[in-house]
Formats: structure tokens, sequence, C-alpha cells
């Protein structure tokens, strides 16, 4: 069976923003005991500025499409494909937040 293209949009836009996510928090996670603390102005204004960096990546992947083909008067597909982008990413982050209590309680 084919997936609708909107779906399949939503779908690869969902999965790049968690990819992002993981990566970011990965290399957050294991930086600090790679290279040891940092006493330096540098790592906040790092930390600030991978925060916009990640605020406009993210951003952009949620609701960068559906914004443009509002705009171009697809109002419908716009609102379904931010609808369903939400909807995947939220069963993503619902599915990580089980692992997390699976994990803890296990």
């Amino acid at each position: 069976m084919l997936m609708k293209p909107i779906l399949k949009t939503a779908l690869l836009n969902a999965a790049g923003t968690a990819v992002y996510v993981i990566a970011v928090a990965s290399f957050l996670f294991y930086a600090p005991k790679l290279v040891g603390p940092v006493h330096s102005v540098l790592m906040p204004i790092a930390m600030l500025l991978l925060f916009v960096f990640s605020a406009a990546l993210t951003g952009s992947l949620i609701l960068g499409r559906p914004a443009l083909w509002y705009l171009d008067g697809r109002k419908k597909e716009a609102l379904s494909l931010l609808l369903y982008t939400l909807g995947i990413f939220l069963g993503i982050t619902l599915a990580a937040l089980s692992a997390l209590f699976i994990l803890r309680a296990g």
C-alpha cells in the first residue's frame, strides 16, 4: 500500500526532528565525559547558539512546509501536514518516555 504524500512528508519531518534531537542530546550527554568541565564564557555562548540553531532547525522541519503551503493557498493540505507531523512526533515522544519508564522500572 502506498503512503499518502502528505503522510510520508510528515513522517520524514517528524523523524528528522527526532534524529536531530537524539544527536544533540547524545552530544550534550557524552561531551562532558570526553572533554571534562569547561569553565569559560564560551560554554554559555555555545549553548545559546545551539539553542537558537535548534529552534530554527526544528521549527523549519515542523512548520516550514505547512507555512509555505498555507501561504500558497493550500490551507487544508498545510493543516493536514502540520497535524500529521505533530501527531507522529508526539508518538515518537511518547515512545521515548515509555522506554524511559520501562528502563527505570526494570
